[in-house]
C-alpha cells in the first residue's frame, strides 16, 4: 500500500474488555452507560434549538421566529439530518473520544484483521415529541451500504428512553447472517411513521432497550430494530451517528467515473485509527441539512400566535 494512503493515526481510549467486545459480535448491539456526561447532554440539547433558530445559516432550515420560546421551537422539530455538516457542536460529538474509543473496538470486530480504524458518514437528530409515531422494523444497512457489514450506529440518549416514550426494540443476533430482509408499506400509521417495514422474520425474540440519559447504544447495520409511538408527555431526544470500518469502501452514491464496485463516498470524518484512502481526498460537506417539522405543533403555535 502506498505510503500516502496512511494518515497520522487518531488515538482513542480503549474502554471495553474482551467480554464486552464478544457480546457485541454475538448480539449485534451493546449498551454503554455514562459515556456522555450531563453537561455534554445539555450542550447537545441546546444545540438542537440553536440549529432550528438558524445559528448556522444553511439551506434547508428556515429559522424559527425570534419571539418563540425554546419550548415552542422544540415542539416543531421531528428530526434533523446531517447536523454535523453545519454545527461544530454536533461535529464534536461525532468525534467524541469515549464514543470513538468504543467504536475502535467493536465496529468491525467480526473481521480478524481489522486494525480499529473508523470513519463517520452520517448524523441524525430525532426529537420524537409526545404522541409521535416510531419507526417500523428496519436494518440501517439498507440505507447506508458498506462492503464488509461494518455499518454501526451510535445512539446517544439525550433523555431517558423508556417503553412509554418510544425506546428502541431490537432482535438480538439478527445481524449474524448478513441478510437484508425485504421491505413493504405497513398498515399501522398510528404506531409508525411513513418509512417501510422489514418483514419475514420471527419477532418473538425482540427486547426493549430502555436506557438512561447519557447512555450510548451501539448496533450493527444488519440488526433488526424499531421504535414504537411515544405515548408519554415527554420528549425522547437522541443523536444517532453512523460509522463504519475505515477500510471499507462506502458505496452510498455514485460519482462521475465510478462504478458500483469502485464507489466510495468521501464526505466522511475519520474518527479512529487511520484513513487508508486519504489519498483520494475529501468531499466538503454541503451547507445543507434536512429539518423535518411537526405540522400539528406548527398549527398549534400558529393558533397561539394569532391569539396574542
Amino acid at each position: 500500500m502506498a505510503s500516502d494512503s496512511i494518515t497520522e493515526r487518531i488515538e482513542v481510549p480503549k474502554l471495553l474488555d474482551e467480554a464486552r467486545v464478544r457480546q457485541f459480535v454475538e448480539e449485534g448491539f451493546l449498551v454503554v452507560e455514562g459515556l456522555v456526561s450531563e453537561a455534554e447532554v445539555e450542550e447537545l440539547r441546546a444545540d438542537i434549538v440553536a440549529i432550528a433558530r438558524g445559528a448556522y445559516p444553511c439551506e434547508g432550515i428556515e429559522p424559527a421566529p425570534s419571539d418563540w420560546s425554546d419550548q415552542e421551537v422544540l415542539e416543531g422539530i421531528l428530526c434533523i439530518h446531517q447536523p454535523h455538516y453545519i454545527s461544530p457542536v454536533m461535529l464534536k460529538y461525532v468525534k467524541h473520544p469515549s464514543i470513538c474509543g468504543v467504536l475502535s473496538q467493536i465496529t468491525a470486530a467480526h473481521l480478524p484483521w481489522w486494525d480499529g480504524s473508523v470513519k463517520c458518514m452520517q448524523s441524525m437528530l430525532f426529537v420524537k415529541p409526545p404522541q409521535f409515531q416510531g419507526q417500523a422494523w428496519h436494518q440501517d444497512e439498507i440505507y447506508i451500504p458498506t462492503r464488509d457489514r461494518s455499518l454501526i450506529g451510535a445512539w446517544i440518549a439525550l433523555d431517558d428512553a423508556t417503553i412509554e416514550n418510544g425506546c428502541l426494540w431490537v432482535i438480538p443476533g439478527s445481524h449474524k447472517t448478513g441478510y437484508l430482509y425485504p421491505q413493504r408499506a405497513h398498515n399501522n400509521a398510528d404506531e409508525f411513521d411513513f418509512a417501510p417495514e422489514s418483514y419475514g422474520f420471527d419477532e418473538n425474540e425482540q427486547i426493549p432497550v430502555e436506557v438512561k440519559t447519557g447512555t450510548v447504544v451501539f448496533f450493527n447495520g444488519y440488526l433488526l430494530h424499531r421504535s414504537l409511538k411515544n405515548r408519554s408527555n415527554i420528549y425522547r431526544r437522541v443523536l444517532v451517528n453512523h460509522y463504519c470500518n475505515a477500510w471499507s469502501f462506502l458505496p452510498w452514491s455514485l460519482r462521475e467515473g465510478e462504478t458500483v464496485a469502485t464507489a466510495d463516498r468521501r464526505c466522511i470524518v475519520p474518527v479512529a485509527g487511520i484513513d487508508p484512502y486519504a489519498w483520494k481526498g475529501y468531499e466538503e460537506p454541503p451547507q445543507r441539512v434536512w429539518l423535518r417539522t411537526c405540522k400539528a405543533a406548527e398549527e398549534r403555535r400558529a393558533a397561539r400566535t394569532g391569539s396574542r
